[in-house]
Formats: C-alpha cells, sequence, structure tokens
C-alpha cells in the first residue's frame, strides 16, 4: 500500500528522491574537495544567535528551502576535522562508506539494544568485537565488548566494571592510579562514579612522558601500609598530547601481583596496533583486563563509534544485567547477546554496520597501509625539524603525534619570548583559515602539536604549512628585534 500523503511527516516518493539526491551530491563533493574546503569556523555566539535563532516554527516551510538554509550557514559554521590539514586535537578522517553506512543505519532507524528486536544488528556487533578481540588478541571465545558513543563512555563502561567486580559495594578505601598524562575522560568517569579526590592517585611521568614505574610503586605501597584498597591503573596506550604509549608490559606484571585491574586507555593509539611500529609500541596490551579503543579516531570512521573490549564478556553482564519485566519477553538465550546488558545504554544506534561495511568494502590490509603512512609520514616530518636551525623537537614523532616549537639557533631567546613567539604562529596560523595548528603544553614550555592521522594528509601540506609558520615567526621577530 503507497504511503497516504495526507499523513503528518511524509513526503512523497518524487520528494524524497530528489531531497536524497541532493543531499548524496553535497556529500560526494565534500569528500571529493576536501582540500578546497573552509577548514574552521571563528563564529561567536552573538554572531551565531543572529544567524541561526528563531522562535520555534509552528508552520511548514518547503524542505528544499530549510536544507539549503543548512548548508549555508550551519555547514559553513562547522570546523573540518577530515580536512588534510586539521593537525589539531585528534582529527576524525572518515570515509564515505561508513558514511552511507551510517545513512542507512538512522534510515532504517535500527534498534541495536537487543537481539530481540534486530538480531542481525546484535549480531554484526558481535563480528565486529570479535575482530577488534583478534587485532589485539584478547580472548576470543571468553572475551567480548561493547560499542559506544566513544571513548569516553568506554572508559566510564570499563571503570564502573573494574569497581563492581574488585571492590562490590564498599569502594570507600579504594583507590586508583593513572598518569598525568592520561586523558580527561578518565577523571571524568571517575569523578562521576563517586570516588573523593583522595581516592586518585596522579603518577608523574618521566622525561618521555611515560608513567613512572618507581613512583607508581612506591605509590601502591604506601596506599597499602596505610589501610588503604589499590584496585585499579589506567594505563595510556598513545596519549592525546604526545602520543606515547606506557610501559604496558610492567604495568602488567604489577597489576598481577597486586591483584589490580588493568585498563588501558587505547581511545587514541590502539589502532596502531595494525602497524608494525605501532604493534612494538603496544606489546602488553593484550594483558589490559579491559582496553578502550575509539573507531572513530584512526580507524576512519564517523563519529560517534568507540568500543571497550574486556577479556571476559560476564563481566559487563554481571555489571550491567536488569531484568525489567517489561524486557521479560525478549530476553532470549545465552547466546544471544542483549548489549543493553552489557553496557550503560538501552537504546542504542546501529554503530557496528559502519565499521563492518568500511572494513569489508576496503579490506583490513587498506586500514593498515593508512596507518603505517601516518606514522611514516610525522617521523618525516620529525626530520624535517632536526635538519632545520629554526626548529626544535620536543617530543618526538610517537604514534602519529608530534611536538616541536620555533626557536631558531641565530637568536638567543628567552623562554617566555619562546613561548610567545609560538603561541602567535598557532593563532596565526589557525585564523588564516590555511591549517588548524593549536598549542599544548609540555616541560612548562607552549609547544606545537600535530596530530597527522589524516591518510589524505601529504608532506607537501606540511611544507606549506612549515614555510607559512616561518613567514609569521619572521614577521614576529622582525618587531622583537626593533
Amino acid at each position: 500500500m503507497p504511503n497516504d500523503l495526507n499523513a503528518p511527516l511524509t513526503l512523497s516518493k518524487e520528494e524524497m528522491q530528489q531531497y536524497g539526491y541532493k543531499i548524496v551530491d553535497l556529500l560526494v563533493s565534500h569528500f571529493d574537495n576536501l582540500g578546497n574546503q573552509k577548514l574552521n569556523s571563528f563564529s561567536d555566539r552573538k554572531q551565531m544567535d543572529a544567524l541561526l535563532h528563531e522562535p520555534i516554527p509552528n508552520d511548514a516551510s518547503p524542505p528544499n528551502d530549510v536544507l539549503n538554509h543548512v548548508i549555508e550557514n550551519v555547514l559553513s559554521n562547522v570546523d573540518l576535522p577530515t580536512h588534510p590539514k586539521f593537525y589539531s586535537f585528534v582529527p576524525s578522517p572518515s570515509n564515505y562508506i561508513s558514511v552511507m553506512a551510517d545513512t542507512i543505519a538512522s534510515g532504517f532507524n535500527v534498534f541495536s539494544g537487543g537481539w530481540s528486536a534486530s538480531p542481525a544488528a546484535a549480531e554484526l556487533e558481535i563480528v565486529t568485537i570479535h575482530w577488534l578481540l583478534e587485532m589485539f588478541d584478547f580472548p576470543i571465545k571468553e572475551g567480548g565488548g561493547i560499542l559506544t558513543s566513544g571513548g569516553s563512555m568506554a572508559n566510564l563502561t570499563a571503570l564502573t566494571t573494574a569497581r563492581r567486580l574488585k571492590c562490590g559495594g564498599d569502594y570507600s578505601k579504594a583507590i586508583i592510579y593513572l598518569s598525568d598524562q592520561a586523558h580527561s575522560s578518565n577523571i571524568k568517569a571517575i569523578r562521576i562514579l563517586g570516588f573523593k579526590k583522595r581516592q586518585v592517585r596522579i603518577i608523574p611521568t618521566d622525561m618521555e612522558f611515560k608513567m613512572s614505574l618507581n613512583k607508581l610503586k612506591n605509590a601502591i605501597a604506601k596506599d597499602k601500609l596505610e589501610g588503604y584498597q589499590p584496585f585499579c591503573i589506567i594505563a595510556s596506550a598513545g596519549t592525546t598530547n604526545t602520543g606515547t604509549v606506557d610501559p604496558l608490559e610492567e604495568i602488567a606484571t604489577i597489576c598481577k601481583k597486586e591483584n589490580l585491574w588493568m585498563h588501558v586507555d587505547g581511545a587514541y593509539g590502539g589502532a596502531a596496533i595494525l602497524s608494525e611500529k605501532g604493534s612494538q609500541y603496544l606489546k602488553g596490551i593484550e594483558k589490559a583486563d579491559s582496553l578502550t579503543v575509539d573507531p572513530h579516531k584512526w580507524f576512519f570512521q564517523p563519529y560517534e563509534i568507540g568500543c571497550l573490549l574486556v577479556k571476559d564478556h560476564k563481566w559487563l553482564s554481571k555489571t550491567f544485567s536488569e531484568k525489567p519485566v517489561y524486557l521479560r519477553d525478549i530476553e532470549g538465550n545465552e547466546s544471544e547477546i542483549n548489549f543493553y546488558d552489557h553496557g550503560i545504554q538501552l537504546t542504542r544506534r546501529f554503530r557496528a554496520l559502519k565499521f563492518y561495511m568500511s572494513i569489508k568494502t576496503f579490506g583490513l590490509n587498506a586500514f593498515k597501509e593508512a596507518i603505517q603512512y601516518s606514522i611514516s609520514l610525522t617521523e618525516n616530518l620529525e626530520n624535517v625539524f632536526r635538519e632545520s636551525p629554526k626548529w626544535e623537537v620536543i617530543s618526538p614523532a610517537t604514534l602519529a603525534v608530534i611536538n616541536f616549537r620555533y626557536n631558531p639557533i641565530s637568536y638567543n631567546l628567552s623562554e617566555e619570548t619562546i613561548d610567545k613567539l609560538n603561541q602567535y604562529i598557532s593563532k596565526q596560523i589557525t585564523n588564516s583559515s590555511n591549517a588548524v595548528l593549536v598549542t599544548t603544553i609540555l616541560l612548562d614550555q607552549v609547544v606545537l602539536r600535530m596530530c597527522l592521522i589524516n591518510p589524505r594528509t601529504t608532506m607537501n601540506d606540511l611544507q606549506e604549512t612549515i614555510n607559512l609558520c616561518e613567514n609569521y615567526a619572521d614577521e614576529y621577530l622582525k618587531d622583537y628585534i626593533k
């Protein structure tokens, strides 16, 4: 029976086709011309209110008018983390197949919470999680996991599980350990879970920005002597600041000796396991009890898809399973996983489809090549800096992250001046819309940071940006000399 065109929220077949074709054409043009698009926006709240704020529309508007409004006024005022010269934070260089898969998942409005509602969706989540378990050498039979909105939710899910299994109902004396370079989502998760500040140990890092093993051991010993209950260590596998990987094998040994839960936050760097060099950095990751990875970073998926992997899938159901009466008819058998029993969300979107379709379409080898390319590109950039009398490497190329600053040896600049100079370079570059290049703080120094996981970024892109940085630096130093 054809759709009733008098029904609310309905378009005709022809209207839907015309509207959909326009959106597909828009996306194809976006992917085909990524390097030529405006990559950042500087509009403030006042400007956005003037452009977009309006009273609730009670009457209908022509669909194409609304779409054109979004194209002209919304999409022109967002950053493009897929752009080849978006070097900052952690870019998200997605792929067209995954974008179309997300469109399918949204179009069919697939409920991916329980087996009964969508057995194929649940099965594809099992399949993709098994792929990830295999990549990280986690046990396939006992292991498990869940796809989440991102690394923040994966870390929260992991720490909730660790607290339940290690501390039971009383966690008043529980102590958790992480480094001063750990991602802020872990601190948020700890706070959400009700831990007090006195229950958190921020372990200093060494000169390579890795968690200091000696300081970690000392902190654990001290806490035990004072009657506390050490229960979890959060190790980083690719910090946001520097790409650094904590000494995972040694931390695993400590966890085994002290009976602690080992959670590895590999939201940024975990995918590097697919490259030869990355797998060397990540030795010991397979010894974790739980592991966060973020496919919407270095697995080239669009937002939102994170993942938590665990050594034993029963840990998740023991932590999150509830049996409300309104779900009693759809429980299924033990082999039919209801993912609402493995995490926080009941209603969940079909995240597995985009990961599944892109891996099936391109093949895992293409992802391996893209990751290795990014690592090699960053190492080549480090060589450029080290051969120049103008640049100083502060943290070397590690899992496609590098930190550096402009500090020409021909000048005798004070630390304060160097900091101001590099802040100026960042501001000018980003304001020019030629690239997005922001600063961070390392060793009490203002440094420029690049995260180069976009396989569309070329050495020519980087050289153009470095040349522009040097031009802005020369302008600044000319005024400085005067």
